[in-house]
């Protein structure tokens, strides 16, 4: 068996997945223009999911799936977002979960999480300066006061007409 891209979907993978895909309902109250089963064939569940797992994997944007290899983005897109609210990926975390708990035992009595959301500390020192940044001027001295520039000449009172002397 050959290796497989960490976004395809093994055999023994969809095995477990395929009964968790939710099927596509037709809504009883719509009025359809087609029968049941007319029009273009769908797009196979497989497929879909790993389209999914591309994004996931790849961190690609969805209009950037690869047309020749999933089909249409905005369609997988579709599929994502009605999956989500038939709430397949929590079933699929669940069954993953209750898999895993088989396999290697989860202590359920205990469990930490940790995180951070902050910039790396040392990014700074180890990339340089950010080169966008060449017209600001952050480091220039504060005037002594504390206070940002302004100009000596007063603000003129825009309700009074300006003066013009003319000789």
């Amino acid at each position: 068996m050959g290796k497989i891209q960490s976004w395809e979907v093994s055999d023994a993978f969809w095995e477990k997945v395929a009964p968790l895909i939710p099927t596509p309902k037709r809504d009883p109250n719509k009025e359809y223009k087609r029968k049941a089963g007319g029009g273009r064939k769908p797009m196979p569940s497989r497929q879909i999911f790993e389209a999914i797992m591309y994004v996931l994997r790849t961190g690609c944007q969805w209009k950037a799936l690869p047309k020749e290899r999933f089909g249409s983005p905005s369609a997988i897109h579709a599929h994502f977002k009605n999956w989500m609210r038939a709430g397949f990926f929590v079933a699929l975390w669940r069954a993953g979960l209750a898999e895993y708990d088989e396999m290697e035992g989860i202590a359920w009595r205990w469990q930490s999480i940790d995180g951070a959301m902050d910039k790396a500390p040392l990014a700074q020192e180890a990339v340089g300066r950010n080169p966008t940044d060449r017209g600001k001027k952050r480091n220039e001295a504060a005037s002594s006061g504390g206070r940002p520039w302004c100009p000596v000449v007063p603000r003129r009172d825009r309700s009074k007409q300006a003066r013009c002397d003319t000789t």
